[in-house]
């Protein structure tokens, strides 16, 4: 199983980081890595969140499969990669645009970082929190436990398991308790090379800290 329905909207993992969020009538990508086949036209995004540059989140190639020349990208302003069209620079703290909504869709802009690792400094990256059919979605991006995770309201949390660039099974079973999700779905393990996570780890650590939150466990 790849995907999960909740309410009216579906969360499709595409692997990595990855996913296809779809609801309200609009497909929302976010971070395309190595998806394969290219999607038919009306299968291809609405809107489409880059969460920062490195290759596995920003991958041009997985980008031009996804994107229709309508497609409303949102990327963090510190991104050097130049997009054509509708392409906005964005950064953390941002409640977006065209009355807090993008193509009718709430999205917020918040932190994505490291706190003892090199790889993702402050303002590298950012997360985002997709509203769709009522349910607040959070993905995180490649980041730590940091301390403003306990401002995050979310129905459904989408964490980083991976360890070496990103939190560990442990670490993100933290962030889960802190954030308190209905549900939460480990991603960012496999693949590449550092990111060899263990998702059923993972949810016996959520689980030891609060039995309450659903880990759905998706293949990609």
């Amino acid at each position: 199983m790849n995907s999960v329905k909740i309410g009216s909207v579906n969360i499709q993992w595409l692997g990595h980081a990855g996913f296809l969020l779809e609801g309200d009538g609009k497909k929302i990508y976010i971070d395309p890595f190595e998806i394969g086949e290219e999607p038919a036209f009306d299968d291809k995004a609405d809107i489409l969140l880059i969460t920062h540059e490195h290759f596995d989140h920003c991958s041009p190639e997985d980008i031009r499969k996804v994107r229709r020349s309508d497609s409303t990208t949102l990327i963090p302003e510190n991104c050097s990669l130049e997009f054509r069209g509708d392409a906005r620079r964005v950064a953390e703290g941002d409640i977006l645009a065209d009355g807090l909504e993008i193509k009718g869709t709430h999205i917020e802009v918040v932190p994505a970082y490291n706190l003892n690792k090199p790889y993702h400094p402050r303002g590298f990256g950012v997360g985002y929190i997709v509203e769709l059919g009522g349910i607040r979605i959070y993905h995180a991006g490649d980041c730590d436990f940091f301390p403003e995770m306990k401002n995050i309201k979310a129905d459904v949390a989408l964490l980083p398991i991976g360890g070496t660039y990103t939190m560990d099974e442990e670490e993100a079973a933290s962030a889960a308790a802190v954030i308190a999700p209905k549900i939460v779905i480990p991603i960012h393990y496999g693949k590449p090379e550092g990111t060899k996570g263990d998702p059923e780890k993972f949810k016996a650590f959520v689980h030891g800290k609060n039995p309450e939150i659903n880990v759905i466990i998706l293949d990609s």
